[in-house]
This record gives structure tokens, sequence and C-alpha cells, in this order.
């Protein structure tokens, strides 16, 4: 059993559910590779020596500058706003450090093909989080369909709704200005995820985004939103399956609306992550009358549940998740192999987002081209 030392740039909500994950990681999972919180960075000196009390680290550092450079840190957590994304990356990879990205990688399509180059330039491990998918409900629905349990797949819907701006007096935040800030920069490319990780490649889409609430009140007045509220997309996926995409941050009533549903010709699976550790399994056989969904509680049987509790039913969390995002950058940076989903995988993403905003704009069919 070796040490790494960790640098976590970020101590925002992202960056204390990674320093949580980093934490625990070893004791969870028994890695062979154990973190060292090293050292961490933020957007002023008085943060980051804050986080350092709050999270545990050995320093605090100026800047993200002096964190990447600093010779105690082999591997980099960014946790950073997306505007930051990029720039940190490619220095990370100039210096031959792994690097954990949250997501979306970066803030436009440009960024994310410039880190793709630094991240396989350099030959280290990458990663980029998106953590919902590590659910051991959506591992055990990866696996359903791979083995074929509801036969040929024809149809997809997904959705990631949420209710943080549905409320048109709510004040202006930095969520409403910058298009990778809006809905399909934040909410989206995580149902985007789910999609090519369960259905394949999307083929084609017809997209449509607006912003629903044009103006929020700030301390001298209106502001104009400058992003959108919410999108949704006609699909084909490669396989020849029909779908649909829709994303919102204006869902009223809804707190993690990450939801799919999925018909094939033997069966058909339903998911919500407000129910998380729950899967709703159609298999078409046996008489009629029998026949209906079945509550799959999630359990030791279920991909990386039993690290966390011997008791089925007794479920997994939001934690749960970064810490098996954390389990995966160490063993990808103990064999030095890039595991799922990968800087390429973020790029994939940011291709879909990127041809709905064409789409969009021009009110037809779009291919999505894959680099």
């Amino acid at each position: 059993m070796r040490e790494i030392g960790i640098g976590l740039i970020g101590g925002g909500y992202m960056g204390k559910a990674h320093a949580v994950a980093l934490s625990a990681v070893g004791a969870v999972f028994d890695t062979g590779l154990r973190p060292r919180l090293q050292t961490i960075a933020a957007s002023t000196p008085e943060s980051a020596e804050r986080y350092r009390r709050a999270f545990g680290f050995a320093r605090a550092a100026r800047d993200w500058q002096e964190l990447v450079r600093d010779p105690a840190v082999e591997a980099i957590v960014i946790a950073s706003p997306q505007a930051t994304h990029r720039a940190i990356a490619e220095a990370a990879f100039a210096e031959g450090k792994p690097v954990f990205c949250e997501k979306p990688l970066g803030a436009s399509l440009e960024d994310a093909r410039a880190m793709v180059a630094a991240a396989e330039s350099s030959g280290v491990p990458n990663m980029v989080g998106f953590n919902y998918v590590r659910t051991p409900a959506t591992q055990f629905v990866r696996q359903l369909l791979a083995e074929g349990a509801i036969g040929d797949v024809t149809w997809f819907r997904g959705e990631h709704t949420e209710d943080f701006l549905a409320d048109p007096s709510a004040p202006a935040n930095w969520r409403c200005h910058g298009r990778a800030n809006g809905c399909m920069g934040d909410l989206a490319p995580h149902m985007v995820n789910c999609a090519l990780a369960l259905m394949g490649d999307i083929a084609e889409l017809s997209a449509r985004i607006e912003t629903i609430h044009p103006t929020r009140p700030g301390p001298d007045g209106p502001v104009t939103v400058d992003n959108d509220d919410h999108g949704q997309m006609m699909v084909r996926f490669a396989s020849g399956a029909m779908g649909h995409l829709y994303f919102s941050r204006t869902a009223t009533g809804r707190k993690m609306g990450y939801a799919y549903e999925i018909h094939g010709t033997r069966g058909a699976i339903r998911f919500d992550q407000e129910d998380q550790n729950s899967v709703w399994l159609y298999r078409a056989e046996g008489p009629e009358a029998t026949r209906g969904f079945t509550r799959i509680l999630t359990g030791p049987a279920h991909p990386d549940y039993l690290a966390f509790c011997q008791g089925p039913g007794h479920g997994t969390g939001y934690q749960d998740q970064i810490i098996i995002e954390a389990r995966d950058f160490l063993r990808a940076i103990e064999t030095g192999q890039s595991l799922w989903p990968s800087f390429r995988d973020g790029l994939a993403v940011w291709q879909v987002i990127e041809t709905a905003f064409a789409s969009a704009g021009d009110g037809r069919w779009h291919p999505v081209h894959h680099d």
C-alpha cells in the first residue's frame, strides 16, 4: 500500500464532496493506493486556508498555479468553476500529473477539444466527473441492457429536471450568466452522459432551447438572464432507437429529477434519482394477468453497493457516488490507464450539447459529429 499526494482546486460544494470522498475511499474500498490530502487551492489564499483547516489538507496554496507546481502534489482534482478547467488541466498535464475534472469538461466545445488533446499528448490518466451514473442502480441497469434483459431497445426517455430557478422572483445569481452556467451547460451534460452510457452514440438530433424568465431581480433593478432555463431534444441513436431528452432548472417540484425510461422488445426499465436505490423492471413473460413492473431495491448483489453496506434496501447516497469516482481515479492512476468516463467521454457530451445549440438555432435536424 502506498500513498499519493492529492491536490484539490476548489473547496465549495463539489470541492467538499471530493475532500470527503478522498478521506473515505481507502477505508470503503480498501484501495491499494491511498490518497494523502496534500494541498488545496481556492479563489483566495484566505479561502484556501479555511478549507485546509476544515478538510484536513497538509497545506494551502496561494493559487492553483502554485498547487500544480507543488512537487508533493502527484495528482489533481479540479472542482473549480468551468471557465478555469482548461488552463488548470493543461498545466497539470504539462507536469505529467493525472487529472480528475468535474463536469462539464471546460466551458465550451473548444475547451473540451483542447483538454482532450493535452490529456492524450501527456499520456497520463484522466477522468471527468459524472457522478449520477455511478449509482449501484444505474450500474445495474447498464448490466441489464448489456445482457439483453429487455430485448432490443427501441426507445429511451431521459430527463434532468430541478427547480432551483423555477420562481421568477428569485434574484439573479452566477448561474444566470454565461453559456456554460445555463441549463444546457449545467444539468444537461449529466443526462446526455447517461444516455450515451446506456444507449450508445447519438447519431442525430433536433433541439429547442429557451429562457423562461428573461430577467430576474437584481440589487439595482431587473437583470437580464443571458443563458437558458430549459431545453429538449428528439434524438436518433446510432443503434436506430428513438429517444427524447429534457433538461430544466425551472421544473417546479423537481429536486433531483435525473430519470429515465427504456423500452425494449421484451421488457422495460424505469429509474428516478429521487428514489436512487430502486430500479423498476418489467419483463414481458408469463401470463398477462401477472405481468407488471417489479421494484428492485439495490443491495450487496448490485455493483459497488457492498463496500458501503451489507444490508439490502438500506441504500447509498450522493456522497457515495463521489467515493466511487475517487476509487476509479485511484485505480486509473495505479494502472496508468484512464477509466470511463475519460476526458474523451466528456468531449462526446459537449459535441451533443453544441449540436443541440446548432439545431435550436435553425430548427433543423443535425448529425452529431464525433472527433
